[in-house]
């Protein structure tokens, strides 16, 4: 550096000394002024109803819209309102629950990227049930309850009452919330002439799960079952979700204070039967309309004698056990096969094997194929509309086998979000990642109740903890290829049917039939069309499987090319047992009864 001239040198000197007024010491220095208080939720439950230390998940949910509960505001779309969860060991009156910022959530991460504004708020504990199984782990989990596992209505489940707060992610404190009743017990499902409930003990489910199980079904009784009394029925299996009442029948006429039907409406708002505006277009009139006309052909002249029955197996894990044995939610699948249609049939006279059927969509579309792939000699024939992933190289959006990540497809510089549903036009409406996100927040270890996680707590084996083992992470989506391995082999039911041909080629020719909209919602027609792709490659037998597929039809096409899904979906008991019955009557082994039950 150059020398500083003589001037510029004496004024740097003297900037270095204090003047006069600058030699008094400094005043002490102020104590900043505390942050503000974060806010967060402080939630407890009222003595009434902590008499004794509970365990589940606790939910709390931030809403805008006040017409409802908060509860019931919870969805896999855009509409969703804020949901955060947390697990609670030993709840008891008196005990407060932190619920702040670093509880995640769905779909913000954390309260603190809450906008501030007015909300309703409430909390909910879904309740657990420990669990001492015979594979020697112990487990938490919701038992179902009667309403087919929704931690929003599960009878028994801890609730407060809705309540509206104005929130500030910069400024608050604690909101309280009280648990301060229980949901109650839902209302008795009578019988009638043509519909009956049965409920058995199943001893396989008991010795599983280390206390008493119980599987349930619906059976529909033919017209003329009491005044025909050697008859002897075909059975059908209708496969699907829960349901309390038995889906597509009604016994009275629709309300006459709904809204018309405007099927240019549905046509345009509700193409497949499902969607906020559907009931403004007159959509639960039809539905109600379609179940009274079932019940009209059911009873009337020409329509086929048969038993109908639904099954009721929800379980610890979801609405429905995907009706298969699994190392983690137990083996339904000879509970179903060994315990629930063996007494059904003896009970309502039932004809056997060669005359039992079944159809579905969606879960039940998987289970109808599964079933007869894993008990193809207990079953002659199924129908399986838009069947959930059939092989997993296309599970929705995801290769499970080829590719890392569950969440992503990756390239070198950049990541591209999978999507999980879209819309009638193709549009993307969901991803894999914020559906796996909202589960996560509802319960960890699988339980959840939705669909993801009873993909993993069927197909996976059981980890050291007790609980399922993740097919991929559920923050990162990072895919475990020793789980898919495992996945692959028990359950992909694309690579067992090429795998085990030489075996259940003859014993499946004529029984399957699978139809799918190429713009399924949740992108099943992509497994469907590589299942289809594989068996063009077997041989002896060459398969004889029918494959169907609607032109830009979403979820749950059903193999109906003249009617849109919001009316086919509507006639699946029509139009599927008349199809079974022809399969059964061209190939009944000889001596079989075909005549008893055509009156």
């Amino acid at each position: 550096m150059r020398p500083l001239p003589p001037l510029l040198l004496a004024l740097a000197v003297l900037g270095c000394h204090p003047r006069a007024d600058e030699t008094r010491p400094a005043p002490a220095a102020q104590a900043p002024a505390p942050a503000p208080e974060s806010p967060h939720f402080q939630v407890s439950v009222s003595p009434q109803l902590a008499t004794a230390p509970a365990d589940g998940r606790l939910l709390v949910v931030v809403a805008k819209d006040a017409s409802m509960e908060p509860r019931f505001q919870v969805s896999g779309d855009n509409e969703s309102a804020q949901l955060f969860g947390v697990d609670v060991n030993g709840l008891t009156a008196g005990q407060e629950v932190r619920v702040g910022a670093e509880v995640l959530g769905y779909p913000l991460d954390s309260l603190s990227q809450l906008p501030a504004g007015d909300y309703v708020v409430q909390a909910v504990l879904h309740r657990y049930e420990t669990f001492k199984r015979a594979d020697g782990h112990t487990v938490k989990l919701p038992m179902d309850r009667g309403e087919g596992q929704h931690w929003n209505l599960a009878p028994g489940n801890w609730v407060s009452a809705p309540q509206r707060v104005h929130l500030d992610p910069k400024s608050g404190g604690p909101i309280s919330l009280v648990l301060d009743h229980a949901l109650p017990e839902l209302p008795p499902t009578p019988d009638t002439k043509y519909v009956k409930h049965v409920r058995i003990k199943s001893e396989l489910l008991s010795k599983f799960w280390g206390r008493d199980m119980e599987l349930a079904a619906i059976v529909l009784l033919p017209e003329g079952f009491d005044t025909h009394p050697q008859a002897r029925y075909p059975l059908m299996v209708a496969h699907g979700h829960f349901s309390r009442e038995l889906s597509g029948w009604r016994e009275t006429p629709a309300d006459e204070g709904l809204p018309p039907v405007d099927k240019a409406g549905l046509a345009q708002d509700c193409p497949n039967g499902h969607g906020n505006k559907c009931n403004e277009h007159g959509y639960k009139r039809m539905v109600q309309e379609a179940g009274y006309r079932f019940f009209q052909q059911w009873t009337g002249k020409g329509f086929p004698r048969v038993l109908l029955m639904e099954i009721q197996h929800a379980n610890p894990y979801y609405d429905d056990s995907y009706a298969v044995n699994s190392a983690n939610v137990g083996p339904y699948g000879d509970a179903i096969v060994k315990e629930l249609i063996p007494a059904i049939e003896k009970q309502f006279r039932g004809q056997g094997a060669w005359a039992r059927g079944m159809y579905g969509g969606s879960t039940g579309g998987w289970e109808s194929i599964a079933a007869q792939v894993f008990y193809p000699d207990d079953f002659n024939g199924a129908v399986a509309n838009c069947p959930d992933p059939v092989d997993f190289r296309a599970y929705e959006t995801a290769n499970l086998y080829e590719e890392p990540n569950a969440f992503f497809s990756e390239g070198p510089f950049r990541r591209t979000p999978r999507a999980s549903t879209r819309n009638a036009l193709g549009q993307t409406s969901g991803t894999i990642e914020q559906d796996n996100r909202m589960e996560l927040v509802l319960g960890e270890h699988s339980r959840s109740g939705e669909q993801f996680d009873i993909w993993e707590a069927v197909y996976s084996p059981v980890g050291q903890d007790g609980y399922p083992q993740r097919i991929f992470d559920k923050r990162t989506g990072a895919i475990d290829p020793q789980v898919a391995a495992y996945w692959r082999e028990h359950y992909d039911l694309s690579h067992i049917l090429a795998r085990d041909w030489a075996t259940l080629g003859p014993k499946l020719q004529g029984k399957l039939r699978v139809n799918v909209g190429t713009l399924d919602t949740y992108y099943l027609d992509g497994a469907v069309k590589l299942l289809e792709e594989r068996l063009q490659t077997l041989k002896d037998p060459k398969p004889d499987v029918v494959f169907a597929y609607g032109a830009r039809d979403g979820h749950c096409w059903s193999g109906d090319a003249e009617h849109l899904n919001f009316e086919s979906r509507l006639t699946y008991h029509d139009r599927h047992i008349r199809l079974l019955v022809e399969h059964f009557l061209r190939t009944a082994p000889k001596g079989a009864d075909t005549r008893s039950w055509r009156y």
